[in-house]
């Protein structure tokens, strides 16, 4: 069959994969004309074309201010902690919803923990001040009530660190659970049934059938995440942060929203966005080598 009659005979599909490239070309490609602006001293009037050319005059200034690299470190810590909390929540959740035999409540169950990965980080953000306030929280209004004494969650370093991290695996944990329960499905079922023949309990089952089935999505996943150690999104630090907290709560994202819209200085947030990215390609580039030397498994 000659490329023109493949083409005419499945057009259909190349229609309906056309939508995620068109996509990826003008929201993802297209804006990269926009990096030479971090090699510019941008003018917003004169446009990217016409702004002066200054090489890596920015780079050397972004990297002489002590907030980057506060920000920085905040960014890395808040994502290896995150890394350590809610990476491994949605396996648990996983395995857990997978164990369960009665139908009805693992489809329940799935809905109850898909639900809040729907909910903005603005409403997030006010649940958690009505709950875990200082003041009006509901938390503290119970302890008080018990004649204990108030937890400052959102206010002092630790307690917000873990609420923070509470947040954030209440968030997503459900929701990351679709793609391992989607790798659970391919299990040959005849592995468990030969265990339980054997005599296996069920965490040896868990442990020698079930982790190993899905350890090239786990690896792929930990390889993805490692690659955005050094991006973090703005809602969350940005919502639940405030002035108390901000030597730990200002990360990458926020630093780039401040000196960028606040203060209007397009070529420094240029260069902490050119510098994200160039890390996190190392980070991915890097931790995909040592899982394929390490595990044989990666993503490239």
């Amino acid at each position: 069959m000659s490329k023109v009659s493949y083409l005419k005979r499945y057009w259909q599909l190349y229609a309906l994969l056309s939508l995620p490239m068109i996509y990826f070309f003008i929201f993802r490609y297209g804006p990269m004309y926009g990096v030479q602006i971090a090699f510019k001293d941008f003018n917003l009037f004169q446009g990217i074309g016409g702004s002066e050319w200054i090489g890596f005059d920015a780079f050397r200034e972004v990297f002489n201010l002590r907030e980057f690299y506060t920000a920085l470190r905040n960014t890395f810590m808040l994502n290896f902690l995150d890394l350590l909390v809610s990476f491994p929540a949605p396996i648990i959740l996983a395995i857990m919803l997978y164990e369960i035999k009665g139908v009805w409540f693992k489809k329940i169950s799935q809905t109850i923990l898909y639900i809040p990965h729907f909910i903005s980080w603005v409403i997030i953000g006010g649940i958690v001040y009505q709950l875990f306030g200082n003041q009006s929280g509901m938390v503290n209004g119970v302890l008080e009530g018990l004649g204990l004494s108030p937890i400052p969650f959102l206010t002092e370093k630790g307690p917000w660190l873990v609420t923070y991290l509470f947040t954030g695996v209440w968030q997503s944990a459900g929701w990351g659970t679709i793609l391992y329960l989607a790798a659970l499905t391919g299990v040959n079922r005849e592995l468990f049934e030969a265990a339980e023949v054997d005599g296996a309990t069920r965490m040896k089952k868990i442990w020698y059938i079930t982790l190993p089935s899905i350890k090239p999505t786990i690896v792929t996943l930990l390889i993805l995440n490692l690659g955005k150690m050094v991006s973090i999104g703005f809602d969350r630090p940005y919502i639940i942060g405030n002035t108390a907290v901000r030597e730990y709560s200002d990360v990458l994202s926020t630093f780039v929203y401040r000196v960028g819209l606040e203060s209007g200085q397009y070529t420094l947030a240029t260069v902490v966005g050119l510098f994200q990215a160039v890390v996190g390609l190392v980070f991915i580039l890097g931790s995909n080598y040592i899982s394929k030397k390490m595990t044989g498994n990666g993503i490239i």
